[in-house]
């Protein structure tokens, strides 16, 4: 019992090991990979991101021009972002907040009118 004393007393007089996280958050490191983020002004939606995304948690909608991403499925390896011909998909250092349950993120860009070529001229 009093071989454990000196650790007991140890324990309760220094700072605890771990951190209570999410109130006290440590900053990113420096080539942290975290939350992927997709500027839809830019995007093209070619569907490269998730043909590529190895855990499928990328969807496409070229016609309705949405694009959607499953937070909860990502593991964060950055093929999408590597892969993407526009550029518009980044990987933040930063990681996702934690959440109680599962949401979609859901993106919704402009169409675009199909470009029609000038009629020839006659005459």
């Amino acid at each position: 019992m009093f071989t454990m004393t000196s650790t007991i007393l140890r324990n309760l007089l220094k700072e605890p090991a771990t951190r209570r996280y999410p109130a006290s958050v440590r900053p990113s490191f420096e080539a942290a990979r975290g939350e992927i983020r997709n500027d839809i002004h830019v995007c093209t939606f070619c569907g490269v991101c998730a043909v590529k995304c190895p855990s499928q948690c990328i969807t496409v909608d070229r016609k309705a021009a949405d694009w959607s991403y499953d937070p909860s499925a990502c593991v964060q390896c950055g093929v999408c972002a590597e892969v993407c011909t526009s550029g518009s998909l980044q990987q933040a250092r930063d990681y996702r907040k934690p959440v109680r349950k599962k949401e979609l993120v859901v993106l919704k860009g402009a169409t675009t009118p199909p470009k029609h070529s000038d009629p020839p001229v006659t005459g």
